[in-house]
C-alpha cells in the first residue's frame, strides 16, 4: 500500500471514539463514527487544540479548547468556510487501520 502507514487497529478506535496518532512529526486524528473510520489533521488551526480529544456530534468534531468545529469526513469547518483540515485517505486491512500520509 504505497504511501499508507499502519496507524492503529480497529480495537483501538471503537465506534464513537477517536485516537490521536503522531507520525513523522504530524498529528493525525482518527475517528470511528458508526463503524466508519476517518482521519484528519489532528491539530486545530485556531490555537493548536487536540481535535481527537473533542466531542463528536454526528460527523462533526468540536475542538475541546475553543469550540471550533470540523467535519471528520471532509475536514471542512462549520464556523468558517475558508478553513479546512487536511483529510487523509483511510484503508482497512483486516483489523488494521492504514492512513495515506504521503
Amino acid at each position: 500500500m504505497d504511501g499508507f502507514v499502519k496507524m492503529a487497529s480497529l480495537g483501538e478506535v471503537p465506534p464513537g471514539s477517536a485516537k490521536e496518532i503522531e507520525h513523522d512529526g504530524r498529528i493525525v486524528a482518527l475517528f470511528n463514527v458508526d463503524g466508519a473510520i476517518s482521519a484528519i489533521d489532528g491539530i486545530c488551526p485556531h490555537q493548536g487544540g487536540p481535535l481527537a480529544d473533542g466531542p463528536v456530534e454526528g460527523t462533526c468534531v468540536v475542538c475541546p479548547w475553543h469550540g471550533w468545529q470540523f467535519d471528520v469526513n471532509t475536514g471542512k469547518s462549520s464556523i468558517n468556510a475558508r478553513i479546512k483540515q487536511q483529510v487523509y485517505e483511510v484503508k482497512l486491512d483486516g483489523d488494521d487501520i492504514w492512513v495515506r500520509v504521503s
